[in-house]
């Protein structure tokens, strides 16, 4: 399987999706990380020197999966979805050739994560389906689909602490209050971290479970003994079990 994450800023694939990349890796897909903009406003100082240094630490980040980054270099904080980005986004897909892409919602907290995303979904066309990452805090995200990503936290928090120019640990402690979250919503057990996504089904994209690692594992909902076996109806007869249900 071919992946193709694609993030807006240098440190946004590992804050918001590294632990299902890292699941991927484990099942020896291949990897390809793209990164749209230069990072160049993510701090004070010399903006040049900055996006340097962004760099430097995108690729030690993606170097923790064996991947070597690409940077598409447009200028960050002025993303918008034109025909240079679309264009760009085409070749690279044409290139690449990926089984399935990741991308920021198109509703994300940041004016390039959403430009980024309404690019990704006019340039991917018929050519592969486009994953929807978490958005940050999770605000107004509605997840479809998750993935188990508890043995995988360690080294997505050793990614984002990759970023030093960007003060990690607040995003490694956001990110992991998130994940811990996402996992209790699909009823995973206690302690595990998943991270969500959501699946929107164009034609001819209607199922992608197939191309996902696998979800938390499913847990029996608890009942008390005089619930067990399901709500009673007016006559007192019960109905079956109540079961969990996951989105995968």
């Amino acid at each position: 399987m071919k992946i193709l994450a694609l993030g807006a800023h240098p440190d946004d694939i590992e804050i918001f999706m590294f632990g299902t990349l890292a699941a991927y890796a484990a099942l020896d897909a291949e990897l390809t990380f793209a990164i749209a903009t230069d990072g160049a406003k993510g701090g004070t100082g010399d903006p040049k020197a900055l996006a340097r240094l962004r760099r430097k630490e995108a690729a030690k980040a993606a170097g923790l999966l064996g991947v070597e980054p690409r940077f598409l270099d447009f200028p960050d904080g002025e993303l918008v979805a034109d025909a240079a980005l679309i264009s760009a986004l085409k070749a690279l897909i044409g290139e690449v050739k990926p089984d399935l892409a990741i991308t920021h919602a198109p509703y994300d907290y940041h004016g390039d994560h959403r430009a980024l995303s309404d690019g990704m979904r006019i340039a991917a066309s018929f050519a592969v389906p486009v994953l929807h990452a978490d958005t940050l805090g999770g605000t107004g995200f509605s997840p479809t689909h998750y993935v188990e990503i508890s043995q995988h936290w360690e080294i997505k928090a050793e990614a984002i602490r990759a970023h030093q120019s960007q003060g990690p640990e607040h995003y490694v402690h956001r990110a992991r209050l998130q994940n811990e979250f996402r996992a209790g919503q699909c009823n995973g057990a206690s302690g595990a971290l998943a991270e969500a996504f959501r699946f929107e089904p164009i034609f001819p994209f209607a199922d992608i479970r197939a191309l996902l690692p696998p979800a938390p594992a499913i847990r029996p909902v608890t009942a008390s003994p005089s619930t067990a076996a399901g709500p009673a109806d007016r006559g007192g007869h019960r109905g079956p079990p109540i079961i969990s249900q996951r989105f995968q």
